[in-house]
């Protein structure tokens, strides 16, 4: 999902990818990012920097744990902008990594959806600005297999021996078999955690392999017949194989959104506010969306959105069909089981 746009089409328009540090936004014009690897669409950087002449440094990571790992090993010091998915941030927060932003500087903010806003990571949005969301779903390919698959638990079918590609991401597989027990995504009795690894561990026959950044593509070549994926990637699969067919889990959905932020201790918080500002404009913001494939938090954009995207019932999901979602959440101590029970999964 994450990895749309490689490092070197990021090195060939002649952007440096180690993150410097260390002058004041007086002295240089600089924005160190802290993002997943082509989450910014390469004309976007491009004309931010041409229009700003910020020069851009990024440095990179695979999964939010990783980020955060990154921030406090740097004391919140080291990057300027950093993008983090909700549960991730509202640690981040607790934590007195985050700084409170300056919208006097983002004249832009306005633009936001408020439906976008006051959620649980940050209710008073003083610190993040959304940046994409949406839905993971299940698609599979009718013509190869046997089933019908309606829910999460079909996923479990024996019939499904290995056919399966999921994100190799510990809170969501570990999340959608909770919801398989009727149980929440972010449960904390141990006990009930203990049944949920029991019941994952029998999911481990279905499994063909787990794809973090690309498991779209296993499903498009034919390599597996059913994947459990983020939203972007849904999107390419479909595009790319109309006949696959998206499931809608009769559990109930989850729900995400990431957010950008600046770190309280970020060396050049004017080239931050200057980069949320370039973003959300409302021409802007359309194209990052219709690029990284995720719904758009910015009211102004729907004018240049394309009627194909505003249509795309995989993306928009019908609030008939989509019903009551569930974010994902900070489970403190209980953190330790969710990674032990991942940990036994893999192995």
């Amino acid at each position: 999902m994450k990895n749309l746009i490689s490092l070197a089409l990021a090195c060939a328009i002649g952007i440096s990818v180690t993150a410097g540090c260390g002058k004041t936004d007086s002295e240089e014009k600089v924005l160190n990012v802290l993002t997943w690897d082509g989450y910014i669409p390469e004309d976007i950087m491009t004309e931010f920097q041409q229009e700003t002449g910020i020069t851009m440094n990024f440095a990179n990571f695979n999964d939010n744990e990783e980020m955060l790992s990154k921030l406090e090993a740097t004391n919140a010091s080291e990057y300027d902008i950093v993008i983090g998915s909700d549960y991730i941030i509202d640690i981040a927060r607790n934590q007195g990594l985050l700084a409170e932003l300056d919208k006097e500087k983002i004249p832009n903010y306005q633009n936001l959806d408020p439906a976008f806003l006051n959620q649980y990571y940050d209710p008073e949005n003083l610190y993040t600005v959304p940046y994409a969301a949406g839905t993971p779903l299940i698609v599979y390919d009718p013509a190869k297999v046997g089933i019908e698959i309606k829910s999460f638990a079909d996923l479990w079918n024996p019939a499904l021996e290995n056919s399966i590609v999921t994100m190799d991401d510990a809170r969501n597989i570990i999340g959608i078999t909770l919801k398989t027990l009727g149980k929440s995504m972010n449960e904390t009795d141990e006990t009930v955690l203990e049944q949920a690894k029991e019941k994952l561990l029998e999911l481990k026959p279905n499994i063909h392999h787990l794809d973090y950044n690309n498991p779209h593509e296993s499903v498009i070549s034919g390599e597996v017949s059913v994947a459990y994926m983020f939203t972007p990637q849904v999107l390419l699969a479909l595009e790319a194989r109309p006949d696959l067919k998206v499931v809608y889990p009769s559990e109930g959905m989850g729900f995400g959104i990431d957010s950008w932020f600046v770190p309280l201790n970020a060396p050049h918080k004017d080239s931050a506010y200057a980069f949320l500002n370039f973003i959300l404009d409302a021409e802007n913001g359309a194209r990052i969306s219709e690029q990284v494939l995720y719904l758009c938090p910015n009211q102004a954009s729907d004018a240049y959105l394309s009627e194909a995207f505003k249509n795309n019932q995989a993306l928009h999901i019908p609030s008939e069909i989509l019903g009551e979602t569930e974010f994902i959440q900070d489970v403190g101590e209980a953190t330790a089981i969710y990674d032990r029970i991942w940990t036994e999964f893999k192995q």
